[in-house]
């Protein structure tokens, strides 16, 4: 006869704790992931804002249920909406994420930590609005009466929880690999934002343990939406999903409900048995503000990021081949491993989602276009016949030293190269980039690119004169950080 189980509750699983302790009292952020997180925030609700001039984006937004009204709730950028802060972060979270075009983060796990600013932005405009208004929290729940003796939450806290949120999700994603199980990484959206607003709504140790627990007990989407035949455009709204689960799961274990302490290593019923193969979930490395410091922006065009330079190469090629597509007999694209098992498609492609996870596809419009857009993932576009034509006559194959170097901490490289052959027997050169425009190696030559994508983002929503204001706002760190959050979140309403 087997031995029968205990029943004597455990201790917390020694990761939530280590999850809770970081989130709850970290603050030693370096100036540079201070810096980087400002220009993330400003990059992040460019991405949002850009979004909005797509209607099967803005159709998923507002109230849960049309016509519904909070007073003092979050507001969305670039709307009008002023939502309770679980559907608000669904709603920042979902255009954030919605074109792709958001921060990227590359590791065992891939995914874009700064989906977390829907949680993170939501729960402290929330906050701020009912500190400015004088009007207690525990007017809403009896067990947010801690909030109403700190002091009202600046856009500080919202950059320093940036940090923790993108060092959580990424430190996790990098010897964890959720998608080789199947899952996919919008998990660590909901474990990262579900720890930072446990923290911003005054949680104690005890309440973000439990919060955590029940966050991993959610257990995981899958990644089919991400794939053919079913690439579709949940994965778009994936993160605002995570990030408004957060926020509710961080309310709920504010009530005083109980969590459960091994959510992860249970045996037979916890996370690692049932969802991770039996496999032990670790930190890679301690936990501080690495992430942020080495976050990777996507700045010259929204493409799958393991995609990046492979478009970077071919818009180099443009200029050499745009009179000659049609001469073209074969292109050679030479990448790394990830970007294999993710991007490489054959055969059709069924709407935008599956085209920009798609390494031919944007490649073959930079060769043919010269740029890479939103635009070019329609179906106007992509119903010219030259860009099926060129996918066909497209190889790709791996480079195990860029393999390697993906991998390699002190370089994180993405690398990709691009060479065409023509009918004729002559061949451009080979093109070859390591690192993307949006890598830390380029910060000097990113940082005025992303400011001007963010700029120009801002001035096809509001106008020039507008524009300018808000980007103003990011000028002065100091500034910014002692601004309210929700002064800030107003500046963006339309």
């Amino acid at each position: 006869m087997s031995a029968p189980l205990s029943n004597v509750r455990p201790p917390p699983d020694p990761l939530l704790v280590e999850l809770a302790d970081y989130a709850l009292s970290y603050s030693a952020a370096s100036d540079e992931a201070l810096d980087t997180a400002r220009w993330c925030l400003a990059d992040t609700l460019a991405c949002g804002i850009l979004a909005l001039a797509y209607p099967a984006c803005t159709k998923l937004l507002g109230p849960i249920v049309p016509g519904t009204t909070i007073i003092r709730g979050a507001r969305v950028p670039g709307t009008a909406y002023e939502l309770d802060p679980v559907q608000a972060a669904f709603n920042i979270g979902t255009i954030v994420r919605w074109l792709d075009f958001n921060d990227t983060w590359l590791a065992a796990e891939w995914g874009h930590p700064s989906d977390n600013l829907g949680a993170i932005l939501a729960v402290a405009d929330w906050i701020s609005r009912h500190k400015a208004a004088a009007q207690p929290l525990a007017a809403f729940s009896a067990q947010l009466s801690t909030l109403n003796a700190q002091r009202a939450p600046t856009m500080h806290d919202v950059l320093l929880a940036m940090v923790k949120a993108h060092e959580i999700q990424g430190v996790l994603a990098l010897e964890n690999s959720f998608n080789r199980v199947g899952l996919d990484h919008v998990l660590l959206v909901r474990i990262a934002s579900t720890a930072v607003v446990t923290a911003l709504l005054g949680g104690t140790r005890e309440q973000i343990i439990n919060a955590l627990s029940h966050a991993w007990l959610d257990g995981s989407a899958l990644r089919t939406y991400r794939h053919a035949p079913n690439t579709g455009s949940r994965k778009s709204w994936a993160a605002g999903d995570a990030t408004s689960r957060a926020v509710r799961l961080a309310l709920i274990a504010l009530t005083g409900e109980m969590g459960y302490p091994s959510a992860l290593t249970a045996k037979t019923w916890g996370f690692q048995d049932v969802c991770f193969r039996g496999q032990p979930l670790a930190l890679g490395r301690p936990l501080g503000s690495y992430v942020m410091e080495q976050i990777l922006f996507k700045i010259s065009f929204p493409a799958e990021f393991h995609a990046q330079t492979a478009v970077e190469c071919a818009l180099k090629l443009h200029p050499l081949v745009r009179h000659r597509i049609a001469d073209i007999a074969r292109v050679e694209i030479t990448t790394h491993e990830s970007a294999i098992r993710i991007i490489d498609k054959c055969g059709s492609l069924h709407n935008p989602a599956d085209r920009d996870h798609c390494l031919q596809y944007m490649t073959a419009i930079g060769l043919i276009f010269g740029e890479l857009t939103a635009e070019h993932y329609e179906d106007r576009i992509a119903g010219d016949p030259r860009i099926d034509a060129l996918r066909a006559k497209m190889s790709v194959v791996e480079d195990k030293q860029y393999s390697r170097d993906y991998l390699d901490p002190d370089k994180r490289s993405i690398a990709n190269a691009v060479q065409v052959f023509f009918s004729d027997g002559t061949h451009t050169e080979r093109i070859a980039i390591e690192y993307p425009i949006g890598h830390r190696r380029r910060r000097r030559e990113g940082i005025p690119m992303l400011h001007q994508k963010a700029e120009a983002a801002f001035i096809a929503h509001y106008g020039v004169e507008k524009a300018g204001q808000l980007m103003s706002l990011f000028a002065d760190r100091a500034k910014l950080a002692a601004m309210a959050v929700h002064e800030f979140s107003t500046a963006f309403v339309r």
